[in-house]
Formats: structure tokens, C-alpha cells, sequence
């Protein structure tokens, strides 16, 4: 554990805070794209089944259920709460998420740390998270003007995933044996999808006006 690593983890925390917050509070799932939620849920879910064989510290147990339990009452809100469920829009939100979930998992199968169950889908993972935030930027899109709590919301995604390159720089200049081509590569990835959002976000704050991004 590093400086940097629970930055990024606080800044991912609080980025589902700040989305949970937004849903509860105006009731209301507008510009909010379900299937970047449920892909969020099948990537914690596909990398914490070592919470079910392995302990590591208190710490990484309560982040892991952390994660996992509020993407499922984000989509639990999105889908069945009666109220909030009517705001979601279903005609924007069509992004076709099986192309990001079949190369994710041929990648996974392919290209690994050891041909296994648990290591093949914790890999899997990794690079559908890298790809898992496409159906809401594209949604973001779609509607253009964006709210305050939204944009909010993704910037911390971005911001947490920034933060974790600091953290693979940081081990990487001291620990001598720490090398994850797999992890790096999918978050440099993941990264440069951010970086457009990033642009009218910062825009957008030092202008004072909405977030608004380009079709």
C-alpha cells in the first residue's frame, strides 16, 4: 500500500458515493448508463471470487464487498425502483456491450498469467474495465448537456485510474520484481478513453458553464 493506491481507491469510493448520492437524493437515473453499471458489476465479480479462498487484509475484504454490493444497488435502483427506474433512458443507453465483453473475454483466454479459472476471468477483468466506461461516455454523447453529478461522477472514475498509474510508477522504481504487463497495458488504455472527457471537463469548470460533450 502506497500513497498513491489508496488516493485511487478513495477517489473510486467516492466516485460511487457521488453517483449513489445523485440517484437517491434527486431520484433520478438521468444520463446514468446501465451498461456500464453492469459491466462494472461483472468485472468486480469476476475478480473478487478470491474473496471466497483468500485473505489478504481487513482492508482489501471491505473494499472488495464495498464494490461489489453498490454496483448491484445501482442496478437494483436503475432496474427495479419504481421511481428511479422510469428516469432511465432506455432509448439512448443501446450500446451493444456483448463487443466489449466477447473481446475482453477471447483477450483473457489468450493472453494470461497462468491458464486457470480464477486467473483467466481476474484477467478478463482487468480488460473489461479498461473498456467498460464506452457505453456511458457514448450515452454522455448522445444527450450532450450533462449534469453537475454525472460528470462528477465519471471525472473521479478517470481520476482514480490516473491515480493507479502513479501507484504501478511508484512500485515499479521501488520494487525490483514488480512488473504487470497485463494491469499496465489495460490501464493505459482505459486511461486514453478518459482523456476527451477530461478535456470538456476541465473546459467546461474553468469557463463556468455545463458540461457539454461533442457527438
Amino acid at each position: 500500500m502506497n500513497i498513491f493506491r489508496l488516493a485511487g481507491d478513495m477517489t473510486h469510493l467516492l466516485s460511487i458515493v457521488t453517483l449513489l448520492l445523485k440517484i437517491h437524493a434527486t431520484k433520478s437515473c438521468a444520463g446514468v448508463s446501465l451498461r456500464t453499471q453492469e459491466l462494472y458489476a461483472l468485472v468486480f465479480v469476476t475478480r473478487y471470487l478470491d474473496l471466497f479462498f483468500s485473505f489478504i487484509s481487513i482492508y482489501n475484504t471491505i473494499m472488495k464487498i464495498i464494490f461489489i454490493s453498490t454496483s448491484f444497488t445501482i442496478i437494483w435502483y436503475m432496474r427495479a425502483h419504481k421511481v428511479v427506474s422510469q428516469t432511465y433512458d432506455r432509448e439512448q443507453d443501446t450500446f451493444r456491450y456483448v463487443f466489449l465483453i466477447g473481446p475482453a473475454l477471447t483477450l483473457a483466454l489468450m493472453i494470461n498469467h497462468e491458464f486457470t479459472l480464477t486467473e483467466v476471468l481476474w484477467t478478463f477483468s482487468i480488460y473489461l474495465e479498461a473498456v467498460a466506461i464506452l457505453p456511458q461516455l457514448v450515452l454522455l454523447q448522445r444527450t450532450k448537456n450533462v449534469d453537475t453529478l454525472t460528470g462528477n461522477y465519471v471525472f473521479l472514475l478517470g481520476g482514480y485510474r490516473g491515480l493507479y498509474l502513479l501507484n504501478w510508477i511508484y512500485r515499479y522504481f521501488t520494487e525490483p520484481l514488480y512488473r504487470q504487463w497485463i494491469v499496465w497495458c489495460s490501464g493505459i488504455v482505459q486511461t486514453a478513453i478518459y482523456c476527451d472527457f477530461f478535456y470538456y471537463y476541465i473546459k467546461s469548470w474553468r469557463n463556468n458553464e455545463r458540461l457539454s460533450l461533442p457527438s
